[in-house]
């Protein structure tokens, strides 16, 4: 699947939810359902600067795609970042560079965190990105 297949999927998910508690709901079962990370990638090389909950993000890269695995102390941010793997794991790095992640809005979820919790997030998205950018240059 694409990214943009992957988030509109997600968007329907999350649209058929009205109450915000039943979204959050969601997204903690997103992270209750990510593998754990293995504890040799608790590094503070993995440790995503600017949040305020520990997340530690490991990436590689075969085949042409990047794989991603997380962990959070956090259960609200480990769904968050869960989304975020789900939408960009096993992904050309290209894709990920120029993806627009677009169901962070549609879902409501950026309105919907404190600004605090809202850095964290995007602090995720740029570590993704910055991985997908080095694997790329890499590549070449």
């Amino acid at each position: 699947m694409t990214i943009n297949e992957i988030q509109d999927e997600i968007i329907s998910e999350f649209e058929g939810l009205n109450d915000w508690m039943d979204r959050y709901s969601l997204l903690i079962d997103y992270g209750n359902e990510l593998p754990p990370l293995a504890e040799q990638y608790h590094t503070d090389n993995n440790l995503i600067s600017g949040c305020q909950s520990n997340v530690w993000l490991q990436a590689d890269y075969t085949d042409g795609k990047i794989h991603f695995q997380a962990e959070s102390d956090a259960i609200l941010v480990k769904g968050m970042v869960a989304l975020l793997i789900k939408v960009l794991d096993n992904q050309p790095a290209k894709d990920i560079l120029d993806s627009d992640l677009y169901f962070i809005e549609r879902i409501g979820l950026k309105e919907h965190l404190s600004p605090t919790r809202s850095n964290g997030l995007l602090a995720m998205v740029k570590q993704m990105k910055l991985y997908a950018l080095a694997f790329s240059a890499k590549a070449e």
